[in-house]
């Protein structure tokens, strides 16, 4: 697996990265074979949150850990969401970071956090208390990099100057939502990180299973066992149309053409899209993440690169419309 320097730092990362949101407790084993598979394979890059399962998967990622090259890793984290029913277990209040980066650590079992994110935008507190936090976390050592996830072009671009005017350290990685089925970073995200020199670490780079093969045209309603089967049908409700059947068609076309599989095809045109560091993969057997590593090490060609352009493609909204046509 190659390395890649995220965004404009001196950071070297893996060209993907393992999200570990279904990591538990009571499959401790399994989740340490996918961790030992994901760095025999060349990853060195591991993504999660103090709310998945309420910290477990820090508790397992720490498990793991022990005993292993620290330095050798770049571990990421979030900070944001409810840890609890008090009033200041959630946000991004000075009081709730600060509480939040060492129960993290505690979990984690680390002196350190490679790359420490904002897990949502918090309306209620002011970005000046929220990056100034993060910046004394970043000179006491507690934290190396910034980045943050799930924020408007909007609210990256204050936090980008608020930091800049104030030499506090700046987000160099932001983590969006970004596949063949969900382009709308391309709008203005996407551009505006290249031109910030932010790394771009996309999450759900299959769309919940959309894109690895399980879901054909005729069908009507999710497959048993798939991530979406868990929901109350929103998903599928949103998806089943034209639009969503041709980009899963023209995945599985190139797939054959190649002697890849879906996952794989989804991936590789995601690796390849400009401004991007590493999509992060999630994984709930070895067999899915081995599936996934086969996404690094071969190319789409260049007309299958269009074609999956040209097919999952949307009619662009106001003013993105009016804008394109002066580019």
């Amino acid at each position: 697996m190659k390395q890649r320097t995220l965004g404009r730092t001196g950071l070297r990362v893996s060209e993907l990265c393992l999200g570990t949101m279904t990591f538990l407790k009571d499959d401790e084993a399994g989740a340490h074979r996918i961790l030992d598979t994901f760095t025999e394979a060349g990853g060195t890059f591991l993504d999660t949150a103090n709310a998945y399962s309420q910290g477990v998967s820090e508790e397992v990622i720490g498990g793991w850990l022990k005993g292993r090259d620290r330095d050798g890793l770049v571990i990421a984290t979030k900070v944001a969401l409810p840890m609890g029913e008090g009033p200041n277990e959630k946000g991004l209040s000075r009081k709730h970071i600060i509480a939040a980066v060492e129960a993290s650590l505690r979990r984690l079992g680390t002196d350190y956090i490679d790359l420490y994110q904002t897990h949502v935008w918090d309306v209620r507190t002011p970005i000046e208390e929220t990056l100034g936090t993060l910046d004394t976390l970043v000179t006491a050592g507690k934290v190396r990099y910034l980045g943050a996830s799930n924020v408007s072009p909007g609210q990256l671009q204050r936090a980008l100057d608020v930091a800049d005017r104030r030499g506090w350290a700046p987000y160099v990685c932001l983590q969006p939502i970004y596949n063949l089925l969900a382009r709308e970073v391309e709008w203005e995200l996407l551009p505006q990180s290249e031109a910030a020199g932010v790394g771009v670490i996309p999450y759900s780079p299959l769309q919940g299973g959309w894109l690895t093969g399980k879901y054909r045209r005729g069908m009507t309603s999710v497959p048993p066992g798939s991530r979406e089967s868990h929901g109350d049908g929103e998903s599928w409700r949103g998806r089943d149309n034209e639009e969503t059947w041709r980009v899963v068609e023209t995945v599985q076309e190139i797939a054959t053409e190649s002697e890849r599989t879906p996952s794989q095809v989804a991936l590789r045109w995601l690796l390849d899209r400009p401004g991007v560091t590493a999509p992060i993969i999630g994984a709930r057997t070895l067999e899915q993440l081995k599936d996934n590593l086969g996404a690094v090490g071969w190319e789409l060609t260049a007309a299958q690169t269009t074609r999956l352009d040209e097919a999952s493609a949307r009619p662009l909204p106001y003013p993105y419309n009016v804008l394109s046509r002066f580019r």
